[in-house]
């Protein structure tokens, strides 16, 4: 659905040349949910609006829906949903009337049927003749994707597509965005600053800093190769500390040893697979465990190891 190869973006300002994109490679498969993450200032933007063909490339080519981002725009955006962060909707504007716009704009066929359609999918039934200013927020948002669906595109971008949304109404929307891949096989594009959306809806995740990609990968997969499990040991005896890190230290599951207090902290690639062998190596070295956690790494961990910053902080 999109292979991006050295997509880049500059701009001219009073102070210069900023690249605010440097050479971004990207793939989407068909029916896959892609998440793209980055701090303000990143690239993120620059390069959505770019596959969205709302700003010219400088440099790089890439295919979206299909079509070439730079030889076809017109054809990508017949082939496309974007549902920006604001909305598209008129608040005077009854939803049943935008829905029908918005259909005669790409000239769907049995364009009632397919609104109906999407009302009742997106639990909008009933709601079509009241201004969309009066709908709730979730009500609102449901609306402005079923707007980017009605011409049943192959591809869709979100852009922050729970923002400001409770957390029911986000919930809700989670299985609506799921629903579109598992019924439709539509792929979907979204951006989000929220990490447990991030985690539970996404495929796989590209993270972009400073106008380039510095992670990609399924959640899990990012979370074990960037940040690694946690393993905290608590010893029977503190003099025992310094001697376990020099027993655990040449492990080759372990990235990273500490003394701290009583104990060691470990970072561990594959904490589960590795824990036995550790004990047997503190075993080895006489040295008594007291108690052990072992604890998963967060998206946050890896924003933070490849970014240096948190994701909450960013947003």
């Amino acid at each position: 659905m999109i292979d991006a190869r050295g997509l880049a973006r500059t701009f001219t300002t009073g102070h210069g040349t900023v690249e605010a994109v440097r050479g971004v490679d990207l793939a989407v498969a068909p029916g896959e949910i892609v998440g793209f993450l980055g701090p303000n200032g990143a690239g993120k933007t620059t390069t959505l609006r770019m596959l969205t063909t709302l700003l010219a490339p400088t440099a790089g080519t890439a295919a979206v829906a299909g079509c070439d981002l730079r030889g076809d725009p017109a054809g990508v955006r017949r082939r496309i949903g974007y549902v920006a962060q604001g909305g598209g909707t008129d608040p005077a504007v009854p939803a049943g009337e935008e829905l029908d716009l918005q259909a005669r704009l790409y000239g769907v066929p049995g364009r009632g049927e397919r609104i109906a359609a999407l009302c009742a999918r997106l639990n909008l039934r009933g709601l079509e003749a009241r201004p969309a200013g009066s709908l709730s927020g979730g009500q609102r948002r449901r609306l402005d994707i079923a707007l980017g669906l009605v011409h049943r595109p192959p591809l869709l971008f979100l852009d922050e597509p729970t923002t400001g949304l409770d957390p029911q109404s986000r919930g809700d929307l989670w299985d609506h965005i799921r629903a579109l891949r598992e019924q439709d096989g539509t792929a979907v594009f979204l951006t989000t600053h929220y990490l447990d959306e991030a985690d539970a809806l996404c495929d796989r995740l590209l993270i972009i800093d400073g106008g380039r990609i510095v992670a990609e990968g399924t959640p899990a997969e990012l979370k074990r190769r960037v940040a690694g499990d946690v393993l905290t040991l608590e010893l029977a005896d503190a003099s025992g500390a310094e001697p376990a890190r020099r027993a655990l230290s040449p492990h080759p599951a372990v990235r990273e040893a500490t003394v701290t207090g009583r104990g060691v902290r470990l970072t561990v690639e594959d904490g589960e697979k590795a824990l036995m062998s550790l004990i047997r190596a503190l075993d080895g070295a006489g040295v008594e465990l007291a108690s052990l956690s072992l604890s998963r790494p967060t998206l946050d961990d890896v924003f933070r190891t490849v970014t240096g910053r948190s994701l909450r902080d960013a947003a």
